[in-house]
């Protein structure tokens, strides 16, 4: 996960995900679907080395019925994994597995990365490692969570947190977000982007899982407008696009928009805007050698202040910091 001098990205080594009884196949499915083999466009040589641990002993886990997890690998690969990720736990009112409680334990103490998926920050909570930490998890389990451990932090309004070599996430398709940003810390936001157009899901959700505590989302039709509205924008972000902009391409009312970009992407449209504009800038900075104004001008954000104002805000470095720490290792540059 390191880089050396030269600023080319080294391979993020081995990642673990940890499977036990009972547990819901999704979440098993999400990490093994995103981490596997990488996306087209990525060399396989930066990629994960990919492992799915069962207990030691065994080479299977039942999940929860009907399902079954074939594991080549077991607890004790886990304790050596670069990276370890725990999905949800099979129940929040029993004792999570002491096997994999322990597992997970050493494993963090070896040196690993521990991220976990909706419940399973249930396991890093009985390991000890939320301790003194911001965490998230599921809304629905949080009460339950803060009976078993009531002295945890816990924010229930994020999709995910990241306190560096521990990250939570919250329910279900959370844990598809913090996987795309484990790969942009990793590889950088070309190899997340790669990953989430092959699995069709957005780079990244602005929000977070508030918008869900008091009503269900509303559904809207298929011809909303809204997903080829989205995709006009992205291809305008050089552009000074407003919300009025976007309701006439959408061809509805800027009220209207605004209900829909809260129900489906859980912000406003100028949050979804500067999002994806700060989105444009992180890949310029990582596989250009554009200077940082014409980086400012070719993701929208105008000029090199206010770049360095929104970046400093939203991602805590400057454009020039992290263009030192995530340039790409490949030689190719976007010129135009």
């Amino acid at each position: 996960m390191d880089q050396n001098g030269s600023g080319t990205r080294t391979a993020p080594g081995t990642l673990a995900v940890a499977v036990a009884p009972g547990m819901p196949i999704f979440e098993v499915a999400i990490p093994y679907q995103v981490f596997y083999e990488p996306p087209l466009g990525v060399d396989p040589d930066s990629w994960y080395r990919f492992q799915l641990c069962g207990p030691c002993g065994t080479r299977s886990a039942e999940l929860r019925d009907p399902f079954v997890a074939l594991t080549d690998h077991d607890y004790d690969d886990l304790v050596r994994a670069d990276t370890v990720i725990v999905p949800s736990v099979p129940n929040v009112r029993e004792d999570p597995p002491a096997d994999l409680v322990e597992a997970v334990r050493a494993a963090y103490e070896a040196g690993a990365r521990v991220a976990s998926l909706c419940t399973g920050a249930f396991v890093l909570a009985a390991a000890g490692l939320l301790d003194g930490r911001r965490m998230t998890t599921h809304w629905r389990h949080i009460s339950a969570l803060s009976e078993r451990f009531p002295h945890l932090e816990v924010d229930p309004s994020v999709l995910y947190i990241d306190d560096g070599r521990i990250l939570t996430s919250a329910g279900t398709m959370a844990g598809m977000d913090l996987c795309i940003h484990l790969i942009r810390k990793d590889l950088g936001s070309g190899a997340a982007n790669a990953a989430a157009r092959y699995l069709v899901v957005p780079p990244h959700r602005a929000g977070g899982q508030a918008q869900y505590l008091e009503s269900p989302v509303p559904v809207y039709p298929d011809d909303s407008g809204l997903s080829a509205t989205l995709q006009w924008a992205i291809h305008r972000l050089d552009q000074p696009l407003t919300v009025s902009d976007l309701a006439k391409h959408a061809n509805t009312s800027e009220r209207t928009l605004a209900r829909r970009f809260h129900a489906e992407l859980g912000g406003t449209p100028l949050q979804w805007l500067l999002t994806q504009r700060l989105i444009r800038a992180r890949e310029l900075l990582e596989a250009s050698d554009f200077p940082v104004d014409a980086v400012a001008e070719r993701c929208g954000l105008g000029t090199a202040a206010n770049l360095r104002a929104h970046f400093g805000r939203e991602v805590g470095v400057s454009p020039s910091e992290y263009r030192r720490s995530h340039r790409a290792s490949r030689h190719e540059v976007v010129t135009g």
